[in-house]
């Protein structure tokens, strides 16, 4: 059709054309058939650009559905696509690579793959259902978060402790940047690193990163609903209870476990910066211990602050340590009716200095950690109780062979 239409235009033309020769007007004729010849073209090379635009389109659409859905994961890397710098920025917001086909696939995802960036991932993590009962059969779980310098080298005391409680706990991992090795498909901790387009920034001691790699941690394992309690680990870490007695322990409380009191020394009061005020004045100021357990009304306000974040930030650097003194003037801030004020993870200052005490081998036996089990006392439900530790700090890789000889017998882990 649109081939005869140009026939008998061009047909008309040549008549009017030799009509116009006759008649004497050749220069006026010569203008016009210039200017329609103008209009035929750019017609044409607009319907050109169109049609091939719409057929990039259409391809580049369809290669993202293949990868995104057809694309197996590379054993070499549990997020080999999406984990840093991907340019596809509105489909990064999918908490995972595959499509979610069912509401379980978006309230408990099965990878923690997934491309967004740090304020993406904090902005989906702190979304909240305003409806309290679920419409699912919910088993609420503890997500044990590892925030590492590298390996974990007590990783076989801990899967003996995790052994026969599938589907009570989520395992994250925090690594620095240049570990990359993977713990074996047999391992509780095989491809449980969290994804990061801030490792290339490894979480400093006492700055603004640390506190970043920690609500990257909170903020990953909130995507998981199922997830109600939260713990922050290092590598250095133990249990001194079975999994069974610390899951009901941290069930059954009405608060989270964050340290956080006023030290009116040099090493808390002292390293208040009066910049911070009027957001944060000196009667706020807390200090308390970097490992914390919180409820997940407490986590979620921990990963959703933009107030208080900048301040310290700005502020805190050291020897102000931004790890000893965010986070418990944080909750004290925003809901310190949810918090106990006190951690829940051992450590020894009693030799001083900037570091906890270190244990190596010879540390180890079952009178010391008797100790650290039922040696103190303290507040639980509004009563008092003498198991106010359920973990420990700071054990060498030496002690591993003395700690799995005894968590057995004293501890009742399953060998």
């Amino acid at each position: 059709m649109k081939q005869c239409k140009i026939t008998v235009f061009l047909k008309d033309l040549s008549i009017r054309f030799r009509k116009e020769v006759r008649e004497g007007s050749l220069q006026a004729t010569t203008t016009v058939v210039l200017c329609l010849s103008m209009v035929s073209f750019v017609v044409i090379l607009a319907m050109f650009i169109n049609n091939n635009v719409k057929k990039y389109l259409v391809s580049e659409d369809y290669s993202y559905y293949q990868l995104a859905t057809l694309t197996p994961l590379s054993s070499g890397s549990p997020c080999p696509y999406f984990l840093c710098n991907s340019f596809l920025s509105p489909p990064s917001l999918q908490p995972s690579q595959f499509p979610m086909t069912s509401l379980r696939d978006w309230v408990t995802p099965k990878e923690l793959c997934h491309s967004m960036n740090d304020k993406e991932l904090l902005w989906r993590a702190s979304m909240v259902p305003h409806i309290d009962e679920y419409p699912y059969n919910r088993t609420p779980k503890v997500a044990f978060m590892f925030l590492t310098r590298g390996s974990l080298p007590l990783a076989p005391l801990w899967e003996m402790f995790f052994k026969g409680h599938e589907g009570l706990y989520s395992i994250y991992l925090h690594k620095s940047p240049e570990f990359t090795n993977q713990h074996p498909e047999s391992s509780v901790f095989y491809q449980r690193q969290i994804p990061s387009k801030c490792f290339l920034q490894p979480a400093e001691w006492g700055r603004a990163t640390m506190i970043d790699a920690e609500r990257r941690l909170l903020a990953n394992a909130l995507l998981d609903f199922s997830n109600e309690r939260f713990v922050l680990l290092s590598e250095t870490c133990i249990p001194v209870f079975n999994f069974s007695t610390i899951y009901n322990y941290l069930m059954n409380s009405n608060q989270s476990f964050l340290g956080s009191f006023d030290d009116p020394r040099h090493t808390g009061r002292g390293r208040y910066n009066k910049r911070m005020r009027p957001t944060v004045t000196l009667s706020d100021w807390r200090k308390g211990s970097q490992w914390f357990e919180a409820h997940r009304k407490v986590a979620i306000e921990m990963i959703s602050d933009v107030k208080y974040y900048p301040v310290f930030r700005d502020h805190c650097r050291p020897p102000c340590y931004m790890d000893e003194h965010y986070f418990p003037t944080l909750v004290t801030k925003i809901s310190p009716e949810l918090n106990s004020n006190r951690s829940i993870t051992w450590v020894d200052w009693s030799g001083g200095g900037s570091h906890p005490t270190r244990f190596v081998r010879k540390d180890v036996s079952e009178a010391f950690l008797n100790q650290i089990r039922n040696g103190f006392n303290c507040t639980y439900n509004g009563g008092i109780t003498t198991v106010c530790f359920l973990f420990a700090r700071k054990f060498h890789p030496s002690t591993l062979d003395s700690l799995l000889r005894i968590a057995p017998g004293l501890l009742g882990f399953r060998s």
